[in-house]
C-alpha cells in the first residue's frame, strides 16, 4: 500500500517542476512538523518566536494537513493553512523560507522547489543516523530493487542544498556527513524548543487545551511540594518489558513514602500508548503524547530515560537524570551504531532492575554526583546555553535568504 501510495505521487513531479519558478518572497517563512502531523518541536518555538517578535519582518505562517492544528492556531491569531487549501498551496508556492524538522514534506514538498529548506531537525543524541546508519534502507539500498522501490521516497526527503541545524561545531561535522551536505550548509546554534526551558525565555507559550491541562497539573504538584520526575523513554519493540520489569504497586508506594510525582510521556510512535493511558495510581501520572515535550519539561526536577536524547536537552537543565536499561539486552541486537562509546557518552547512574532503578532515584535526589559530567557532555553537545537561540537562528536564516 505504501508502495503504491508513493509512485501515485509521480503525476506530480511536473509539479514540482513549476514550482522552482514561481516567484517567491524573501519575507514569507513556512512552518511545519512531524509530516504536517503535529505543531511541535523546533519549528512550533521559532514560529511563535517569529510571529510575536515585533522586530521580525517576515510573515510567519505554519502550514500543518491538521485542520485542528490550523483552527487551533487561527485562534490563538497565528497565521495557518491546510497544505491542501488554496491559501495552503498559494503560500507553499510563494514562500522564500521553509523550515521543518524532517524534511520538506512537514510542509509539502510537491511546492517546495524554489525555496530555500531549512531542517531545524528533532534531535541531537548519540545513535547514528540517516546516511550514517547503514541499517537505513533508504539511504542505502542493497540492490536496484530497492532502489527503484523508494525513488519517490528518497527524492523527497533531504537534500544537499538543505541547510541542516546542529547545536555544536562537534555536532556539525556529524551532520554533514548524515545528512550529506557541505559543511558550510550546516547552522551551528541552539535548538528554539530549549528556549522555553530558561525562565528568561521570550517567547510567550501558546499552548493547547491538553498542554494548559497538563501545566496546571504539574504547577499544582510543584506547589504541594512534590518532586516532580519525568519518565520519558524512547520507542522500540523491546519497551513492553517495562510493565514485566515493574511492579507498580511497590513503585508507586516508594513514590508515595518519598513525596515524588512520577510523570510517564511516551515518544509519539510507542505502541504502549493504551497501556499507560490504564496505568491508575496515586503518584503516577500518564501524560498525553500529543503534548509538545517542551511545554512541560521545564517543571521536571528530574528525568528518567533511557536511550533517548532528550536526555542531551536535559542537560541545559544541569539536572539530574537517572537511566533505566531495563532492556539492555534486547536493544543492543537491534540498536543503530553509536558515535561515541556509550559507556564514556553517558554521565548518568544507570540501572537495570526495578529495586535500582528506586534506589537510584533515591541516591540521586539525596546527592547528585554526575554534576560535572553533565556540564563536559553539555559542552560538547552545545555551542549555546542560553535561551537565545531562536534571536540569533532569524539573523542566520536572514543572511542564508540574501545569498
Amino acid at each position: 500500500m505504501g508502495f503504491l501510495k508513493y509512485w501515485a505521487q509521480l503525476f506530480l513531479l511536473p509539479v514540482y517542476g513549476v514550482s522552482f519558478i514561481t516567484p517567491r518572497s524573501k519575507k514569507i517563512w513556512l512552518f511545519g512538523s512531524s509530516f504536517g502531523k503535529r505543531f511541535a518541536d523546533n519549528p512550533r518555538y521559532l514560529y511563535l518566536y517569529v510571529s510575536q517578535m515585533e522586530s521580525c519582518e517576515e510573515r510567519p505562517i505554519w502550514i500543518s494537513k491538521d485542520k485542528q492544528i490550523v483552527d487551533f492556531l487561527k485562534q490563538n491569531h497565528l497565521e495557518a493553512y491546510t497544505y491542501r487549501s488554496w491559501k495552503g498551496i498559494y503560500y507553499c508556492l510563494r514562500a522564500g523560507v521553509y523550515l521543518f524538522d524532517n524534511y520538506s514534506k512537514d510542509i509539502s514538498f510537491w511546492l517546495s522547489g524554489g525555496a530555500k529548506k531549512i531542517n531545524l531537525w528533532h534531535g541531537t543524541g548519540n545513535k547514528k543516523i540517516n546516511y550514517d546508519n547503514k541499517f537505513d534502507k533508504l539511504r542505502h539500498p542493497k540492490n536496484n530493487w530497492e532502489r527503484f522501490k523508494n525513488f519517490l521516497i528518497t527524492i523527497s526527503n533531504e537534500k544537499p542544498s538543505h541547510y541542516i541545524l546542529a547545536t555544536s561545531e562537534m555536532m556539525g561535522d556529524i551532520f554533514s556527513s548524515a545528512f550529506a551536505v557541505p559543511r558550510n550548509h550546516i547552522i551551528v546554534d541552539g535548538y528554539p524548543r530549549n528556549d522555553v526551558l530558561f525562565s528568561q525565555c521570550e517567547i510567550k507559550p501558546v499552548y493547547t487545551k491538553k498542554e494548559e491541562a497538563a501545566v496546571s497539573t504539574i504547577r499544582g504538584l510543584k506547589q504541594q511540594g512534590a518532586y516532580i520526575i519525568f519518565y520519558l523513554p524512547t520507542f522500540r519493540d523491546s519497551e513492553k518489558m517495562f510493565f514485566e520489569a515493574m511492579d507498580l504497586v511497590v513503585f508507586n508506594q516508594f513514590l508515595k513514602d518519598n513525596e515524588m510525582v512520577f510523570i510517564t510521556k511516551l515518544h509519539p510512535k510507542s505502541k504502549l500508548k493504551e497501556q499507560f493511558e490504564m496505568v491508575s495510581y496515586s503518584n503516577i501520572q500518564n501524560m498525553d503524547t500529543d503534548i509538545d515535550t517542551y511545554s512541560v519539561l521545564g517543571f521536571a526536577d528530574m528525568l528518567t530515560t533511557d536511550y533517548s536524547s532528550i536526555h542531551t536537552d536535559f542537560l541545559m537543565l544541569n539536572r539530574p537524570s537517572v537511566l533505566f536499561t531495563y532492556d539492555l539486552d534486547e536493544y543492543s541486537k537491534d540498536t543503530r551504531e553509536c558515535y561515541f562509546d556509550y559507556d564514556s557518552y553517558m554521565p548518568e547512574l544507570r540501572t537495570y532492575t526495578m529495586k535500582e532503578f528506586m534506589d537510584g532515584i533515591a541516591s540521586v535526589r539525596n546527592q547528585d554526583n554526575c554534576e560535572s559530567g553533565r556540564v563536559e557532555l553539555r559542552s560538547k553537545m552545545f555551542s549555546y546555553v542560553d535561551c537565545k537561540a531562536s534571536e540569533r537562528l532569524v539573523k542566520k536564516i536572514r543572511r542564508i535568504v540574501e545569498k
